[in-house]
């Protein structure tokens, strides 16, 4: 029996405008992605990603969807048990064909697990979220990203750092050494709270909005099973058509916002670039062994 093989993803409505105030088509945002492929995939292949879907454009109400929709014929997907011990159909992309055609369908963001399908309870890198208060400043969130590198390199973790396309600024901490969710949960909640208690001023490590003003939550909940981040060089549904952007530490003297970058300044970059500003960061392994030591291995 020969099998044959779908057709490439089509792009149906290519002039439908995704970004109407911005000019911005569906074509124009799959082309996008195809442009930064070999930069964006290695973020999102082989893991359970949900993904943020706007069929009729930005103009419309979008949705969060992670389980697969009907129709699709280059998404993979994989089982996996859910937190009510329910086994469910996650969207699993794996190649460049999966993305687009997941454009095709309107998606837009794509925020992965930080675990792969092969591997889902061992959790491959952290990320602490700095999401900033009314009144906080770029420059105050920039420095904090800073201090709070130099405070992981004191548990001997090294970090990398992306704006948003946001407000804020993800550090982001490779592990690539076998670590659970449990740990990845204890020691980062144990390092937020820390860097509150040291700062209380500039910082908190409590999700409540109220207490965010003129200080910056540094949201370590990411770092749960099931939880997920933007993906670097994923587009943001907010005007302008932002992008997550994964930067050089000494990039962030030239940066001027979380929003810095956008879908078109995004491909001139990654044009300039030679490397990869996250070099070494797929292979690096660190351990949270002596971290945990540092800072507490009680569960909170």
């Amino acid at each position: 029996m020969t099998i044959t093989p779908a057709a490439d993803p089509v792009i149906t409505h290519p002039e439908r405008l995704v970004f109407p105030a911005d000019d911005i088509t569906k074509l124009d945002v799959a082309d996008y992605y195809q442009t930064v492929m070999s930069r964006f995939l290695p973020g999102i292949a082989g893991r359970p990603t949900s993904v943020y879907r706007f069929p009729e454009g930005t103009t419309k109400p979008g949705f969060f969807q992670k389980h697969p929709m009907r129709g699709l014929r280059h998404v993979e997907h994989i089982a996996l048990r859910e937190e009510n011990g329910a086994m469910g159909d996650y969207i699993c992309p794996n190649d460049a064909s999966a993305v687009i055609e997941l454009v095709q369908y309107g998606v837009i963001e794509f925020h992965p697990w930080a675990s792969r399908a092969i591997a889902l309870e061992e959790p491959d890198y952290l990320v602490f979220d700095l999401d900033p208060g009314d009144g906080v400043s770029w420059p105050e969130i920039t420095e904090a990203a800073r201090w709070i590198r130099g405070r992981l390199e004191e548990a001997s973790l090294k970090s990398f750092v992306r704006t948003t396309g946001g407000k804020g600024l993800h550090v982001v901490v490779p592990l690539h050494t076998s670590c659970h969710w449990d740990d990845a949960y204890r020691f980062s909640h144990a390092f937020a709270h820390s860097m509150a208690d040291e700062q209380p001023g500039a910082f908190t490590a409590k999700a409540n909005k109220a207490g965010r003003k003129g200080r910056i939550f540094i949201d370590y909940l990411r770092n749960t099973r099931g939880a997920t981040s933007v993906a670097s060089w994923s587009v943001r549904a907010r005007p302008g058509a932002p992008v997550a952007m994964p930067l050089r530490w000494q990039d962030l003297a030239r940066c001027t916002s979380g929003h810095a970058f956008d879908i078109r300044s995004a491909r001139r970059r990654l044009s300039r670039l030679r490397s990869s500003p996250w070099e070494g960061f797929a292979t690096m392994r660190q351990s949270l062994h002596k971290p945990m030591r540092i800072y507490g291995s009680s569960k909170a």
